[in-house]
């Protein structure tokens, strides 16, 4: 078995760390912190999660952007 101890983003989807930044941080600030048009023009959980799972750079980034910022929380 294939356990996922040293893994804090284990049994949380990009759906829910998307959500949780939106609700901290607000898209404003999301778009500067990732300079992503998708958090910047017109976004939407639904536009935003459709181009973080096709460009795995943004992914990484949203990803490292939770784990240092509202994991611990």
């Amino acid at each position: 078995m294939n356990t996922q101890a040293n893994n804090p983003l284990h049994g949380i989807t990009l759906e829910t760390i998307l959500t949780r930044l939106v609700q901290y941080y607000g898209w404003e600030e999301l778009g500067r912190q990732i300079p992503a048009r998708c958090f910047m023009f017109d976004p939407s959980i639904k536009s935003s999660l459709k181009f973080l799972r096709q460009t795995p750079w943004a992914r990484e980034r949203v990803e490292t952007f939770y784990v240092d910022t509202l994991s611990v929380r």
